[in-house]
């Protein structure tokens, strides 16, 4: 049996007024406590680190620079490392991404079990808008802040299993798990700060947004034949609801755990690697099934063309 002992960390607000060190703080206790439960890989939320600053509207790019981490491990985050190190579990968790050029970007990390970091995603599928918007309930400004991943969605091998990465609104698109499917992923890690409601729609609540979640990676992870995990940052932040639904979701597309809070809590489950074997050699045997004759439209247009 391939295993890997996961848990999914899912975090309470983090308010503005919170410092990295504090922020730290409580990832670390989320640590103590995957260590207690033999935990061999450990995934935190989109923008662990900060608050969801994207819902502010900034002009001064000094300020917009305040949320970002120029190196990562850096100062604040380098007790996480070492402790991870010392107990042996890999982790992964987002963060705001600026390059040493100057970009930016909504980024997620996977470390090996010394803590060494062996994988960067940048999140591809950037949401919302990037000028202020009077007509939304409030703003969701990621297209203004960051620019799409310019790293595609590649897979690593670590803990003798093939393992991806996807951030928040990336597990609402299929192409998302294809690619990955496509390199034989057998676990995709992921972290979001969802809002409880839809800014545009104010009738879609939080039960809506709950079921579209849980919709995105069940499939995702059944029509893949990978075992997905997603991982919330959730609770009232700054006065901003985001939704909690944290989950690990086994191959077959049936969700084996779950949070039951909008706070910091930790959820486990051992993931046995060879479950996804099945389905990746008979319903989902993608060397003997797709037809990829009938895909163009998928890379060649973005926006819908109806026929006349």
């Amino acid at each position: 049996m391939r295993e890997i002992v996961v848990g999914a960390a899912q975090m309470g607000p983090n308010q503005k007024s919170d410092t990295r060190e504090a922020v730290v703080a409580r990832m670390l206790s989320l640590l103590d406590q995957a260590r207690d439960r033999g935990c061999t890989l450990l995934v935190y939320p989109e923008l662990a680190l900060t608050t969801f600053f994207p819902r502010w509207y900034m002009e001064d790019q000094a300020e917009v620079d305040t949320w970002f981490e120029s190196e990562m491990p850096n100062a604040a985050t380098a007790p996480l490392f070492q402790r991870a190190r010392d107990y042996g579990i890999a982790i992964s968790f987002g963060y705001a991404e600026k390059t040493p050029e100057g970009q930016y970007f909504n980024t997620q990390i996977l470390t090996d079990r010394e803590a060494n970091i062996i994988g960067k995603y940048r999140k591809v599928h950037l949401p919302g808008h990037s000028e202020y918007d009077t007509e939304r309930a409030f703003q969701h400004l990621e297209k203004r802040y960051f620019e799409p991943g310019d790293l595609g969605f590649p897979v690593w091998r670590t803990q003798d299993a093939l393992v991806g990465m996807a951030v928040c609104n990336d597990r609402r698109w299929p192409e998302t798990y294809r690619v990955m499917g496509l390199q034989g992923v057998e676990l995709i890690v992921l972290g979001y700060n969802t809002p409880s409601v839809n800014s545009q729609m104010s009738k879609e609540g939080l039960a809506e947004r709950l079921y579209h979640s849980e919709l995105s990676m069940t499939s995702g992870a059944y029509q893949n034949a990978t075992w997905v995990v997603g991982v919330a940052k959730c609770g009232d932040e700054d006065g901003h609801p985001l939704m909690a639904g944290s989950m690990i979701v086994d191959p077959n597309g049936f969700v084996v755990a779950r949070a039951e809070t909008e706070g910091d809590e930790l959820i486990t489950h051992a993931c046995d690697m060879d479950l996804s074997v099945f389905g990746k050699e008979t319903i989902f045997d993608f060397d003997r099934h797709r037809r990829i004759e009938h895909y163009g439209l998928i890379t060649s247009q973005t926006g819908v063309v109806r026929p006349e």
